[in-house]
């Protein structure tokens, strides 16, 4: 892999990439970066004929912080679209996002339908099963760390003793039974390790799910328009079994993968945590390559 950096929508992107061919465009989550959570998938997708790339996100190391100082979904949607274009993406491009790079893949490829021709996003469905599990009991409970992060001690309790909240939580409670996450803890380092990089991570959960405004009729309006509408483009939707944060059963799974447009999918993956990208590589990797090869 080789490191790049851009400027789109206002923004210095750093980003690894690999391979020639289509854009792949690969979105990380919280409190991940794109090499980390992408390092079985970029190579895969170059073998198979893309230019996969792994931009992190605004304000994550080395991505510039915004100027603005905005986190706001509205944005991160923007970028995304805006990277299509600055990296030359044509019609034949596809999107990948995982966690938040779920959220902001489901809002990109409603606003720009033509740039991309399929979409594979895991561990956040959407919004419809997003916001109707986010709030039930066991959605409140498992997804503590949203209202935590409201906090104004949240900043000081992350930073403390090298980030020990962040790696206790990547380890025990976001990844499944048994797997070593020292790869996304040392990803994490990196992209947060600065007060100021962290406290932009933070305004992913401050700014479009603050409690001022969670719950209101103009809050529900923006997160509606921007990813309250399902893609048109095929879509592979994957999860683990083992997921405690967003947790899905059978039933919800199966009305996904029917609310879904034609030639898209949905599945499963045994004994997986929250970060199904690397958690089961050699299996996401197989579900992933195996949909975009399928004719539809």
């Amino acid at each position: 892999m080789k490191n790049g950096r851009i400027n789109a929508n206002g923004i210095d992107f750093a980003y690894v990439e690999e391979g020639e061919g289509p854009l792949a465009l690969l979105l990380h989550g919280f409190p991940e970066s794109g090499d980390a959570t992408y390092r079985h998938l970029i190579p895969a997708l170059a073998a198979a004929g893309y230019r996969a790339v792994a931009p992190n996100m605004r304000g994550f190391a080395p991505t510039a912080l915004p100027a603005d100082g905005s986190m706001r979904l509205r944005d991160l949607v923007a970028d995304a679209n805006a990277l299509h274009e600055a990296l030359n993406g044509d019609g034949n491009a596809i999107l990948v996002g995982h966690d938040w790079g779920a959220g902001i893949a489901w809002g990109a490829a409603v606003a720009a339908p033509e740039r991309w021709s399929r979409v594979v996003a895991s561990d956040v469905p959407p919004l419809q099963f997003f916001g109707s599990y986010s709030s039930t009991y066991e959605g409140i409970e498992n997804m503590n760390h949203f209202w935590f992060f409201q906090m104004d001690m949240a900043e000081e309790v992350l930073a403390a003793n090298d980030m020990a909240y962040l790696r206790q939580i990547l380890q025990e409670r976001w990844t499944g039974p048994g797997y070593d996450a020292t790869e996304e803890w040392e990803g994490t380092r990196r992209a947060l390790g600065e007060p100021a990089r962290l406290r932009a991570a933070l305004d992913l959960y401050r700014t479009n799910f603050g409690p001022k405004q969670m719950g209101t009729p103009e809050w529900a309006a923006e997160q509606g328009a921007l990813w309250g509408p399902l893609p048109t483009q095929p879509t592979l939707y994957l999860h683990g079994t083992e997921d405690k944060s967003v947790v899905l059963d059978e039933e919800t799974m199966a009305a996904i993968r029917a609310a879904l447009p034609e030639g898209s999918e949905t599945a499963f993956l045994e004994g997986v945590g929250h970060i199904v990208p690397v958690e089961k590589p050699d299996r996401y990797n197989e579900l992933v390559l195996r949909f975009l090869k399928k004719t539809i």
